[in-house]
């Protein structure tokens, strides 16, 4: 059974169609949004509702705790063995996302360079002695393009990406796989929609979220160690309103909190893209288009 891969930018109604896809076809969905692995986190990564997934079994949801650290390494793992086993089964993996670095390596078998604790210990303390931003600035000054991929706010793969530097002595996008055939020869399926309505969808959304209790999500979540946590206290969102919360919770922090998290969103959007287009095997769809099931459903029978 040959996956179907429904990616692009955040905002675009991936987890809807891949869900309708999944219900039109006889599939299961494999999550590639790495946030979405953390239990709790709900509102903010506007993950689908046990409810609203109508019985569609979904993978790779709810699967780590928020003092947790997600790895693209980790996660590749995992949602191998999820989609070989959903094909044995003789279902249609729909794998759905838009963390880049997640798609690339569940479709490009990305073998990730080694480690070394003294290099990475050395650039912690870097990050420690001159914050995210700076490091950040550091690591656009040394390789642009891994800058332009990893937000300026995520630390542990800002630092990951400055070890690889070092390490290789290459930048770190050489590490990644070259664009061929897919895995599993997979039908890969973008959906973008206009900047001007995909900014407005998102602002919509972010609305949204701060209306149906991201901010009460995140004190719950705090409770549960999300503070502790390497990766889940930096997501879009969350990562504001901790803030917010931390300047005292008032009405002016928390709106300011709201606008970051747009703002914030809107920069990931263009990096989403940029990474994103540069895939000449993506099948781009107009997320506003009628009928996006057939669409997709459409491409996977062409070359099936």
């Amino acid at each position: 059974m040959r996956p179907i891969a429904i990616i692009g930018p955040t905002g675009t109604g991936k987890s809807d169609v891949a869900l309708r896809v999944a219900e039109s076809l006889g599939g299961e969905v494999v999550n590639a949004d790495a946030m979405q692995q953390y239990r709790g986190m709900d509102i903010g990564t506007a993950k689908l509702t046990v409810a609203e997934r109508r019985g569609v079994p979904h993978h790779r949801l709810d699967v780590l705790d928020v003092m947790e650290t997600a790895t693209v390494a980790r996660y590749q793992q995992a949602a191998v063995r999820d989609v070989d086993d959903i094909a044995a089964r003789g279902a249609v993996p729909i794998i759905v996302g838009g963390s880049m670095m997640y798609v690339q390596s569940l479709l490009d078998d990305w073998a990730f360079p080694a480690t070394d604790p003294v290099v990475r210990a050395r650039w912690e303390q870097r990050l420690d002695e001159v914050g995210v931003a700076a490091l950040h600035t550091e690591l656009a000054s040394r390789d642009p393009d891994a800058a332009a991929s990893i937000l300026a706010t995520d630390g542990r793969r800002i630092v990951r990406a400055l070890e690889v530097i070092e390490l290789t002595g290459q930048p770190f996008a050489a590490s990644a796989p070259a664009i061929g055939k897919p895995r599993w020869d997979a039908v890969i399926v973008g959906l973008d929609w206009d900047t001007a309505i995909l900014d407005n969808r998102l602002a919509r959304r972010t609305d949204a979220m701060f209306a149906e209790g991201l901010v009460d999500e995140v004190r719950y979540l705090l409770d549960c160690g999300l503070r502790d946590g390497v990766t889940a206290g930096r997501a879009l969102g969350y990562a504001q309103v901790i803030d917010a919360l931390d300047a005292g919770g008032t009405a002016d922090a928390l709106a300011s909190a709201q606008e970051l998290t747009f703002t914030g969103t809107r920069r990931y959007v263009r990096r989403q893209r940029s990474w994103f287009r540069r895939d000449h095997r993506i099948r781009w769809l107009d997320g506003s288009a009628d009928d996006l099931v057939g669409a997709v459903v459409a491409q996977w029978r062409h070359v099936s």
